[in-house]
């Protein structure tokens, strides 16, 4: 069961009008007090949106519509590489409408494997391109999700909105037809990416050998999209491009590396600190945990790794006042790096297919030891958290700067409070490494993930261009 600690509007960050050092005093706060700040920062915002923007330019109208379907994608309990999906072709939609109202933005046709030309506004017509890359996103959301009343829903809410505010019906009325046709292109191009045709693929064969991944306890799930890296790639060249070193070779013998690995995994996780088990629930987002208490077993969703980060760019816009165009780019850029990421790392997982620690320990050093964290439902290496988190420090420290602190709220509505951070990086470095803490993988995983992250983004960022002067927001 979800849980809900306040009454959330929208894409709310919370807690991003009180300041770090009114959030993190040397006195520790109660958690309720700090639901309490929380309540009393919602209400604040909320007040200062309402007195401040009076334009339907605003760029809250697109973090709230990519709220909706991060929101939407939680309640559907949809996998790490399938939201990843998903946030890419939403975001494209959206920038490749918005982009209309400010000429120094390209399209992205040419760049992204597969887009051919979209369709374009056309001339002496009035458009809101706010309201049309809404119309884009929601459009594109509906054929992506199961509960798409939900999103209609929203979505005739928000149109609603653009209606009040003062869109005239003819800006109105060709906003709204221009992104459905953006919509429809996208997901023309979305048909061929091979999505399809991985559903009717072979599964993932459990075999016999101690070395090869299995499911783990307690609800023994099948191996999540174990042909990901059939799917058209976004930017990279292909799927191995970024192969990282080979995994460390498989062997129960007690001097090997990989049983040292194992025992590192094993002796962390019997003398972690509060701040480290802090570090592990924070980073954990496992969109479908199972909980056993005595008899009965209830799963908890919680945000996808890659909406983790979703999240932390919608922080980092609103921190730098972003325009709705910026925001964009910046959801877009991240979303294209998180959906490439997961391709490499799915591709790598499921050619070496190494073991879980949670199955290694438990046959050869401890059978009654567990992680803190619930083990994934897929081959250990290399670190999924590691690659994408990394990837996404590495475009959001060029899109933004290095040296970007930001309060990070994305769990808040999952009943942990709130950490920050002074980079990007740090914030990547703290996820990698939770998956050590949390016991569900070997420190070789998270090092050389880290790294292929970091090289993906890199090429990621060589190759997408978003503007005419190839300049990205504060990059210098």
């Amino acid at each position: 069961m979800r849980k809900y600690p306040l009454p959330l509007k929208g894409s709310l960050n919370l807690l991003p009008c009180l300041s770090s050092a009114f959030v993190f005093k040397s006195k520790p706060m109660s958690w309720n007090a700090l639901k309490l700040i929380g309540f009393l920062s919602v209400l604040f915002c909320n007040s200062i949106t309402k007195a401040q923007t009076n334009t339907t330019e605003d760029a809250s109208y697109i973090h709230r519509a990519i709220k909706k379907v991060t929101d939407v994608m939680v309640h559907d309990i949809y996998s790490p590489p399938v939201a990843s999906r998903t946030y890419a072709y939403i975001t494209i939609a959206g920038y490749e409408t918005i982009i209309h109202a400010n000429n120094d933005y390209i399209s992205l046709t040419g760049q992204l494997h597969g887009l051919t030309s979209v369709p374009q506004p056309e001339e002496n017509k009035q458009y809101n391109y706010t309201l049309g890359a809404v119309e884009a996103i929601l459009t594109t959301a509906k054929s992506f999700v199961i509960s798409e009343d939900t999103i209609e829903a929203f979505r005739q809410s928000i149109l609603q909105e653009f209606e009040n505010n003062g869109v005239s019906s003819e800006a109105f009325n060709n906003s709204v037809a221009y992104g459905e046709k953006i919509a429809a292109h996208i997901l023309a191009w979305a048909a061929n990416d091979n999505y399809k045709k991985i559903r009717s693929m072979p599964q993932y064969a459990v075999t016999d050998d101690d070395g090869s991944w299995k499911p783990t306890p307690p609800a023994y799930i099948k191996a999540i999209e174990p042909n990901w890296n059939k799917i058209r790639t976004w930017i990279l060249d292909s799927a191995e491009q970024f192969k990282p070193p080979p995994a460390t070779t498989f062997s129960s013998n007690k001097e090997s590396d990989f049983y040292k690995n194992a025992m590192d995994v094993y002796n962390a996780g019997l003398h972690l600190t509060n701040e480290q088990k802090a570090i592990a629930n924070f980073w954990d987002c496992n969109p479908f945990k199972m909980n056993v208490r005595g008899h009965v077993m209830f799963a908890t969703k919680k945000i996808s790794p890659g909406g983790h980060w979703i999240n932390i760019t919608h922080v980092a816009c609103e921190k730098q006042h972003a325009d709705a165009v910026q925001s964009l780019e910046a959801y877009t850029c991240v979303a294209i790096t998180i959906a490439d990421a997961f391709i490499s790392c799915w591709d790598e997982k499921y050619r070496s297919r190494v073991v879980r620690p949670e199955t290694f320990i438990n046959q050869f050093i401890d059978n009654d030891w567990t992680p803190l964290l619930q083990t994934p439902p897929f081959p250990e290496y290399t670190s999924g958290h590691s690659v994408v988190s990394a990837a996404c420090a590495f475009m959001l420290s060029k899109m933004f700067g290095d040296n970007f602190a930001f309060v990070d709220s994305t769990e808040f509505e999952f009943d942990l409070p709130p950490r920050s951070f002074t980079s990007f990086k740090q914030a990547a470095q703290e996820a990698a490494i939770s998956r050590f803490y949390g016991g569900i993988h070997y420190m070789p995983s998270i090092n050389n993930g880290f790294d292929e992250g970091e090289k993906i983004a890199a090429f990621i960022s060589s190759k997408l261009k978003t503007r005419k002067s190839n300049d990205q927001m504060n990059a210098s």
